[in-house]
């Protein structure tokens, strides 16, 4: 039985709304952008949004917004997807790694450590459908005056002692990509409940103009904007999103129960804070073993899983910065260990029960062999 890492999951209601821009002959941004647009801020709770062409395009351009450029540096959780640290060095400013805790989120305990003169912000990563201690995170940001970008592109629909992820930091930066639980099949969105903050976000995402139309360009801009085609995606996405969210929490109850007995491993469990919880993928720790020894008997029975993120501070591409010591492997315990012993396993909305129980029996096999 063959399990694919992710499908996204689109039908005719994705067709259908697609179709409608063709009728009505808009499909570039329009009238269905401001209705994403609305529905989306209600969703996350905040005042507002606009689009990016993609998460790595929504955080340049939250960042860009608040300022950041060079000389500045930004604290960046270690164990994160490389958008988050190379968005910050897009701008010329530099990304500065902390290691994360056991919960995979941003260690506040260890920011201390990383912040000099020119610490202009920090940015939590929600990740795997977590979410950061947001609690810990703005009142360190408070204390030591920095800005919050919060990246959240795994973290649509996901709340934090009650608050929508993305709605805590000066600006919230989400990804619409195929494997989210909401796609547009590329998109992203930047959040933010500060006005002076949204101004900015309008004239940088629109060639420096509030609005499309005219050819007298007030400020510096770029193109950061979406299509109606891909926020026609994104209605009829939101119209089932309570189920997408329902389906996900079902997969990974189902992984937790049929993994219970296997002591290999450990599946990933939400914080009580964290409610919703939107599962982005079914993490499992390899209690034993190496993660990458567990992964190869998978693979071999036609299951595609994936590792964890690799540790930014061992990043070939950023290697001008690991001479620095705060950059130094032994500043990352946790990390090193959670990419060592971590697992993706196959967790997308159209998996099935059976070939969620193919994925538990393939691993149960791996430890029953003593293969640990």
């Amino acid at each position: 039985m063959k399990v694919p890492q992710f499908m996204p999951f689109v039908g005719q209601e994705e067709y259908e709304a697609i179709k409608q821009c063709f009728d009505t002959n808009w499909i570039t941004e329009g009238p269905l952008a401001k209705e994403f647009n609305k529905k989306l801020c209600e969703k996350i709770g905040v005042k507002y949004g606009v689009y990016a062409p993609n998460g790595t395009m929504a955080l340049i351009l939250g960042l860009k917004a608040l300022g950041v450029g060079p000389g500045d540096e930004v604290i960046v959780p270690d164990i994160t997807f490389f958008a988050s640290a190379t968005s910050v060095e897009f701008l010329g400013a530099t990304p500065v790694f902390v290691d994360v805790g056991k919960d995979l989120q941003i260690d506040i305990a260890d920011c201390d450590r990383v912040l000099t003169n020119k610490t202009k912000a920090i940015m939590p990563v929600h990740l795997f459908g977590f979410a950061a201690n947001m609690d810990k995170v703005m009142m360190f940001a408070n204390k030591h005056n920095l800005l919050v970008v919060e990246d959240a592109a795994q973290a649509l629909g996901i709340k934090w002692n009650g608050k929508g992820c993305g709605s805590y930091g000066d600006v919230g930066c989400f990804s619409f990509f195929a494997d989210k639980t909401l796609t547009t099949a590329e998109g992203g969105f930047v959040t933010t409940n500060s006005e002076e903050v949204y101004e900015n976000l309008l004239f940088l995402r629109n060639q420096g103009r509030r609005s499309s139309g005219t050819f007298v360009h007030p400020q510096i801009g770029y193109n950061f904007r979406m299509t109606d085609i891909q926020c026609a995606i994104g209605l009829a996405q939101l119209k089932k999103f309570d189920t997408l969210v329902e389906r996900k929490g079902h997969i990974h109850k189902k992984y937790t129960e049929l993994l219970s007995d296997c002591g290999g491993v450990r599946v990933y469990q939400p914080p009580k804070e964290v409610d919703p919880f939107v599962p982005f993928r079914v993490i499992i720790e390899t209690v034993w073993s190496r993660s990458e020894v567990l992964m190869k008997h998978i693979r071999k029975n036609e299951i595609e899983p994936r590792m964890f993120f690799y540790p930014l501070h061992k990043q070939p591409a950023f290697q001008k910065w690991q001479s620095n010591t705060r950059y130094a492997d032994k500043n990352f315990a946790v990390a090193n260990k959670l990419y060592d012993h971590g697992v993706c396993l196959p967790s997308f909305v159209a998996i099935t029960d059976q070939q969620i129980e193919y994925v538990c029996e393939v691993i149960k096999e791996f430890y029953a062999g003593g293969r640990a």
